[in-house]
């Protein structure tokens, strides 16, 4: 188009749209990191947070992207050479399996086919194989945000349990984090990872550990190198409200506001909120003709919707036609998948509305790009929204 006229619509899973309050939040005058009024901010995020994470125990912020939050994860925990159980679930997946290699630790790797989660009978097949406890930690990605797969979070801590092995269990809920139901405690996580940029309504550049105490035990005999990414120090200024170096403040503004935000509307609400717009975009694909990657139904992501796109098509082309025609952003596919598969994002700062908006986008661009399919996804989703309304 000419001129994109209007606002840009950007529906890919993350980084997600930045609600204007978390923008009017976010551009305030600096304070000084140093001051109380910085002390009472923090304070009052660290709390916010534990309600999110669902947890009574510590959740660290690095300015970092999620990546970090991994790294952070792996370095404070774990000893060169200690074995890790990790699942090829994705994209995002292998890349934190990549890190760990190169971090020196010894993957014990089961391969996947990028459309079912972590099986939690393999969990607890390779744990009860290993009766030396060599496996040191069990890393899961929750949402493969690369493939719309929802791993089993509480029936992976279950088989952990059952194989009574004390490995150190670490996830990933970078695109899952209030968007779909994580609780840090009850599931008895050692550390979660997240990122500000998806279900958290903020700009990238803030990562997360929640960190139980067997973490932080952990920590404390582990001997991968850290500096920047130490626990140590971060929890002891912590305490106080401070941070052992400057703080991205601003970024810290945003997300006050958007933790009022979550809390305004209840988590429960968000989860289910997250909850109907997910069953609505997976109905539109079925109206639409169009395959699920997520194969399991248990697996299915809240937070967004992979599609594949008919054998002999490229789902590139149709983004591309998508971007041109309607100024609308959907994520690609990416590894194996590329030019698969498409995903459209629902998260964060979200509603019926945009989303009904998002799917016409994309009713009418399978049309222009000959894609075969059936009409009618569009009013497919209005169905169960109509339904489900609240």
């Amino acid at each position: 188009m000419a001129f994109p006229s209007g606002r840009h619509f950007l529906q890919i899973p993350g980084p997600t749209n930045v609600p204007d309050r978390v923008l009017r939040a976010i551009d305030r005058p600096t304070i000084d990191h140093r001051g109380p009024d910085f002390a009472r901010l923090a304070k009052e995020i660290f709390a916010g947070l534990r309600k999110v994470f669902r947890t009574a125990q510590p959740v660290v912020i690095f300015p970092a992207s999620g990546t970090g939050a991994w790294e952070a994860a792996l370095v404070n925990t774990l000893s060169p050479g200690d074995r890790v159980l990790m699942f090829e679930t994705g994209h995002f997946a292998s890349l934190w399996q990549g890190m760990a290699q190169k971090l020196g630790l010894e993957i014990d790797l089961f391969p996947g086919d990028w459309r079912h989660g972590a099986d939690p009978r393999i969990v607890e097949d390779r744990l009860r194989a290993d009766p030396q406890r060599a496996i040191r930690a069990v890393c899961v990605v929750h949402n493969e945000t690369s493939t719309g797969v929802t791993s089993r979070i509480p029936e992976i801590r279950a088989a952990i349990d059952r194989a009574g092995h004390p490995a150190l269990f670490l996830v990933d809920t970078i695109s899952s984090l209030a968007s779909i139901e994580y609780r840090h405690d009850e599931w008895k996580v050692d550390v979660t990872v997240a990122g500000s940029q998806k279900g958290l309504m903020l700009p990238p550049g803030l990562s997360f550990n929640a960190i139980s105490a067997k973490a932080v035990e952990a920590s404390r005999t582990a001997k991968l190198r850290r500096s920047y990414w130490d626990w140590e120090p971060m929890l002891q200024a912590n305490q106080s409200g401070f941070f052992p170096y400057t703080p991205a403040t601003n970024l810290l503004y945003g997300l006050r506001e958007a933790l009022a935000m979550l809390e305004e509307e209840g988590l429960p609400n968000v989860l289910a909120r997250h909850a109907r717009h997910g069953e609505a975009a997976r109905q539109a694909a079925r109206a639409w003709g169009l395959e699920l990657n997520c194969v399991d139904e248990r697996e299915y992501s809240n937070s967004l919707t992979a599609i594949l796109v008919p054998q002999g098509h490229d789902a590139d082309a149709l983004r591309a036609i998508i971007l041109d025609r309607f100024d609308m952003s959907l994520g690609q596919g990416l590894g194996k998948f590329k030019g698969k598969l498409f995903r459209i994002g629902h998260l964060g700062a979200f509603n019926d509305l945009m989303l009904c908006g998002t799917l016409a986008g994309v009713e009418m661009g399978l049309r222009l790009a000959g894609i075969p399919h059936r009409p009618g996804g569009v009013t497919a989703a209005m169905e169960v929204l109509g339904q489900t309304a609240t």
